[in-house]
């Protein structure tokens, strides 16, 4: 029998936000054949929502949306002027992020180009008029120039995956210059954005996963004395640990080169067991499934515990690599949005509880509060074949005076988050025996 242990009177620090995205809900404010997932949406509480590939997303507003070549069409233009932007679009898009009680964290640059011909991902002809036209993007979002927002958008983060293709490739999806070239780019925005906006958080690079890249950058960024206030980077993976490894991997490359302040972002990840074949299509099928809702649970508590400050799932926009909602229709809930809402009420207690694990494939994270406790626990193996297990959920002087109440919702192939366990009881120790299949994750609550 699997254990898992639960200290509550042994708190680690702040519940981060682990249940963030890339992309945000789909609604129109308009009636207009509108199919949205926004009431379901404000129910997970999801954090932050990523702009990035934003443009490929019709409904969102395409080509007219986010991108930096989307907003400031003609790059000869004059950045000052207001009359040189287009923020109809991207206007309605952050609005529709807040309306779902998301923060936008903005991806300044370009979609991915996968096709032959590259147009937005090539270097901008001046880096610093690039720099200028981001920073009235910035005020037009959070200080109204241009008739534009007031909004709370905190995160600005400087291109994406730069690293993704060598510099001889001759199909550069994402940064179409070289290394040196993306390294002065970032150098002139980051310092120009810095020093316009000292209140916001400005970084990247997004990573893409090459670490010999990632060294080179932050040394150079080091050297060049270029303020990041956070490190963004990506991986894909079918095992948790594998994510959670790599969080302490970059946390410990940040440190050092003196980067010990700047927070750590993964703003992509998924379930993927390879990109290319039969197994690329199978990873989409599971990403979909119960067992990507799994891998999204475990992940979520295996970084809750690594060094982290924040994890942003890819993505939330209608398509593919969607777990939490159809791509047909936007409205029907897939087994992937559950774990954010469980996650969420996690989140929303505060504060995290030290969780003991004495078993296999067996992944747990808890958190206590005012009005309670809670716990998310999920059992995840790539092998598919793994048999059901059982856990005994043990959680310790749970310091809650008079009597509680305990419920568990079970998130399986079978269930969508259904109450399973409903009792009244005291005391404070307290154990509960709970039969997991493979990819089941239960949330378990204990209220006054």
């Amino acid at each position: 029998m699997n254990n898992v242990k639960i200290n509550c009177s042994n708190a680690c620090g702040k519940v981060k936000p682990m249940h963030a995205v890339n992309n945000g809900p789909v609604y129109k404010f308009a009636v207009d054949q509108r199919i949205t997932n926004i009431e379901p949406w404000q129910e997970a509480g999801i954090p932050y929502a990523r702009t990035h590939d934003a443009a490929f997303c019709a409904t969102y507003g395409g080509e007219h949306t986010v991108d930096v070549n989307n907003i400031f069409t003609n790059f000869d233009a004059d950045p000052y002027d207001p009359a040189s932007y287009d923020f109809v679009l991207t206007d309605e898009y952050m609005k529709v992020i807040e309306h779902g009680g998301s923060e936008p964290f903005f991806r300044l640059g370009s979609k991915i180009e996968h096709w032959s011909k590259k147009y937005n991902t090539l270097p901008p002809k001046d880096f610093h008029k690039w720099a200028v036209i981001c920073e009235h993007i910035i005020r037009h979002y959070t200080e109204g120039w241009a008739d534009g927002l007031k909004m709370k958008v905190e995160y600005w983060e400087i291109w994406n995956e730069p690293d993704l293709d060598p510099d001889d490739s001759t199909h550069k999806r994402t940064w179409g210059g070289t290394k040196v070239q993306f390294f002065d780019l970032y150098e002139i925005a980051a310092k120009h954005l810095k020093s316009c906006f000292p209140h916001l958080k400005i970084g990247g690079p997004a990573l893409a996963h090459r670490e010999d890249w990632a060294r080179d950058f932050l040394s150079e960024m080091k050297r060049r004395e270029v303020p990041i206030d956070f490190f963004s980077w990506h991986i894909y993976s079918a095992d948790p640990k594998k994510v959670a490894e790599k969080c302490h991997f970059f946390r410990a490359l940040m440190d050092e080169f003196g980067y010990t302040d700047a927070e750590s972002i993964n703003n992509e990840w998924n379930y993927v067991r390879d990109w290319e074949g039969d197994t690329w299509i199978y990873s989409l099928k599971q990403e979909k499934s119960i067992k990507g809702a799994a891998f999204i649970a475990s992940t979520m508590s295996a970084c809750q515990y690594a060094p982290l400050d924040m994890l942003m799932y890819y993505d939330a926009r209608p398509g593919g690599m969607n777990g939490l909602f159809s791509t047909d229709r936007i409205c029907d809930i897939l087994k992937g949005y559950y774990p954010f809402r469980m996650f969420n009420e996690l989140y929303k207690l505060g504060e995290c509880l030290e969780v003991k694990i004495a078993g296999e494939n067996i992944y747990a994270s808890a958190a206590k509060g005012e009005s309670g406790a809670a716990v998310m626990l999920t059992h995840f193996s790539d092998d598919d074949a793994t048999p059901t297990t059982e856990v005994e959920l043990d959680i310790s002087d749970i310091a809650l005076d008079g009597a509680y109440t305990l419920k568990c919702y079970l998130l399986d192939k079978d269930n969508d988050m259904k109450k399973t366990v409903d009792i009244k009881t005291s005391g404070k120790e307290l154990t509960v025996k709970l039969e997991m299949p493979l990819f089941a994750t239960y949330l378990v609550t204990i209220e006054k």
